[in-house]
């Protein structure tokens, strides 16, 4: 894989999200986590996934140059639904999947990190979703997760705001489980999911199953209106104002419109 590969070490497939300069989701990255998917299910050396990013972020989020491809609401719907698609498939995924995120987890990235079924982060880590600022909404199935951690409120005020949270406030809200200083982060979180490679996998995948039903029917309908309003939202004027003063590097200049 060109973004993404994995070593293997103690039933651990440690892998990393290496597209520099900010680790960005772009859709060929988003396919090879859907083909590390489908590597490591039927490799029986394979027990637990640990997922991180390479060089100075997790994933700053998703790639907005990629957005000026697109321009009719079904292009943009159905990248939001093939980004869900993929991260459900993390999210049910029979062999535990954990994220260790630094730097930043924004956006895409942030989605990504909720796929997973936990999160260890560092202190200083920023995790949000500012998509709003952009004039759009997130649309990998953050508007229906962020809830799930950290309350409706919450997510309210951060969706909103487009402030991100520290890792350190992560853990205070639920969105993480551990923060632990950048320097120990991987360690750490190697440590963690070599303990739970130790466990049964028959085992392991029959809790995975139990703690989906944890997610109500209304999970399910929440995605699929977020991808219809993430294609609606995208063929604005606001919207294309948002996306090229991001690629301009200047403040957008919303209307309404």
């Amino acid at each position: 894989m060109k973004y993404l590969n994995y070593t293997v070490d103690e039933g651990v497939a440690i892998a990393g999200i290496n597209r520099p300069p900010a680790n960005a989701l772009s859709r060929e990255l988003i396919e090879e986590v859907n083909q590390l998917l489908d590597m490591v299910e039927n490799d029986p050396d394979i027990r637990v996934v640990l997922l991180h990013g390479e060089g100075r972020f997790f994933s700053a989020g998703a790639d907005i140059k990629e957005f000026t491809e697109f321009s009719t609401s079904e292009n943009f719907s159905a990248l939001s639904t093939r980004g869900q698609d993929v991260f459900e498939k993390l999210e049910v995924f029979p062999k535990p999947i954990m994220a260790a995120v630094h730097g930043a987890a924004l956006g895409g990235g942030l989605e990504l990190a909720m796929s997973c079924h936990f999160r260890y982060v560092s202190e200083t880590a920023k995790l949000g979703l500012p998509e709003l600022q952009l004039g759009i909404i997130p649309g990998f199935g953050g508007t229906q997760r962020l809830p799930r951690y950290v309350g409706k409120a919450k997510a309210a005020e951060m969706i909103l705001t487009s402030e991100p949270i520290s890792g350190t406030e992560a853990v205070q809200w639920g969105l993480a489980n551990r923060a632990i200083p950048e320097e120990k982060l991987l360690e750490e979180a190697i440590k963690t999911a070599k303990k739970i490679a130790k466990k049964s996998p028959i085992a392991l995948k029959t809790a995975i199953e139990m703690l989906q039903f944890t997610k109500s029917a209304s999970f399910y309908e929440g995605i699929t209106a977020e991808a219809e309003g993430f294609g609606k939202v995208f063929i604005t004027e606001d919207a294309k104002e948002g996306i090229l003063a991001f690629i301009e590097k200047r403040e957008p200049v919303f209307k309404g419109q």
